[in-house]
């Protein structure tokens, strides 16, 4: 049962980053930690684990061929992908386990508020 529930989240995550560039940090870490009942830390880091092979390779080469990517924006956010989590990694590890649930309870809530309000 547990192999299916992760096989699920990945499918689940996959389908969300194919529609909307999302799943690790949306759909995988709350899974993780509301379903699995993983701590906050550990559920960040298998995230993270789990983006490190071409996750998204498959859905990148349909948006490819379809002429809907800019390859030198990818690159140039790649790169800041590959540092930004590095320090991102750093930041949260030093925090107590409740500021890191506050931290990314406050991120999820910011970004939602604001996609609901931007409207357009």
């Amino acid at each position: 049962m547990l192999y299916a529930t992760l096989l699920g989240i990945g499918l689940v995550a996959g389908v969300f980053a194919g529609m909307f560039g999302i799943g690790g940090g949306l759909i995988i870490v709350p899974a993780l930690i509301l379903i699995l009942k993983v701590k906050d830390l550990e559920a960040i880091g298998t995230s993270l684990a789990a983006l490190i092979p071409p996750v998204g390779l498959l859905g990148a080469a349909e948006y490819y061929r379809n002429g809907s990517m800019n390859l030198r924006y990818a690159a140039l956010i790649a790169l800041g992908l590959f540092l930004g989590a590095y320090f991102g990694a750093r930041i949260m590890i030093s925090l107590p386990p409740t500021m890191v649930r506050r931290v990314y309870a406050g991120f999820l809530f910011v970004v939602a508020t604001r996609m609901l309000v931007m409207g357009k």
